[in-house]
């Protein structure tokens, strides 16, 4: 694949202005392009071209979404960027997922795309922590940093509930 510049994700989202005010403050910039309905941003670190167009979301296409980075500590300062921003996060240290041991920490856009910064630091011998079947990286995780006060307890699932406002999943 010769020429390839970066990674293109479009996403149809239900929300378009929650979901620019969600990446702007994940990615740290704002798009480089608004139209009516449609949004883009073009990222330098992580190479990415992200795309959002107002419209239902289709179903289920994608377990998640994921950077590699190159250290924890790049996991760590990516977490605490995402808290300075105000986003809900999930860490996760020394996790077994797809074969690997990782760090990693997860947030969620307004339409419970799954988003993990992660770094492999080693092999493991199971798919998930949990043994279990299905997906690597299943949702199911519990939001406990940014939760908005109004919540009694943590918002069981990763959800973008600071963003949001609202307790429980989305």
């Amino acid at each position: 694949m010769q020429g390839v510049l970066k990674p293109h994700v479009s996403l149809n989202v239900s929300d378009l202005e929650a979901s620019v005010a969600f990446y702007a403050k994940a990615f740290g910039v704002d798009p480089v392009k608004r139209r009516p309905g449609y949004a883009k941003f073009d990222l330098a670190a992580p190479s990415l071209n992200l795309t959002m167009q107002q419209g239902a979301p289709t179903g289920v296409n994608a377990d998640h979404f994921g950077i590699q980075v190159a250290s924890t500590a790049d996991v760590q300062a990516a977490s605490q960027a995402f808290k300075s921003a105000g986003l809900a996060v999930v860490e996760e240290d020394r996790t077994a997922c797809c074969y690997a041991l990782q760090d990693k920490v997860w947030i969620t856009d307004p339409d419970g795309n799954q988003w993990e910064v992660f770094t492999v630091l080693g092999e493991a011998d199971r798919l998930r922590k949990d043994g279990a079947a299905g997906a690597c990286c299943a949702p199911g995780r519990t939001v406990t940093e940014n939760v908005p006060a109004s919540c009694e307890t943590p918002v069981t699932c990763a959800t973008s509930a600071a963003s949001t406002g609202a307790c429980g999943c989305s």
